[in-house]
């Protein structure tokens, strides 16, 4: 989880202690702290669901942009093992071009 993340729940979280604490320590008859404490803890509730949705849509970005990079690097790293691959045929080929020439005149020695 990312430190915005955990920023913002921070502060969610306290806002709602805060809340509470304000309506808790007000002058008000039972049934209103009650109402108004109900009324914190709808808003509190609907707010997590918002950062959650957030977070969710934050990590799956970040996973479709990690994927993606990951599969431009595995590309790259097969493009480049191809090259690497026909250099290595090719110094190869070579090789045995000259063995065989070598081999042909000890043949005729």
């Amino acid at each position: 989880m990312s430190s915005n993340s955990n920023t913002a729940l921070g502060l969610l979280a306290g806002a709602a202690i805060g809340a509470i604490a304000g309506i808790l320590f007000a002058p008000d008859k039972g049934s209103n702290t009650r109402k108004k404490i109900a009324e914190q803890a709808a808003t509190t509730q609907e707010n997590l669901k918002e950062t959650a949705i957030d977070l969710r849509n934050q990590v799956s970005e970040t996973m479709a942009v990690q994927k993606e990079n990951l599969n431009t690097r595995v590309e790259n790293l097969v493009s480049d093992v191809s090259y690497k691959t026909e250099d290595v045929i090719t110094t190869l080929e070579a090789k045995l071009k000259e063995l065989k020439a070598k081999n042909k005149q000890l043949q005729k020695g």
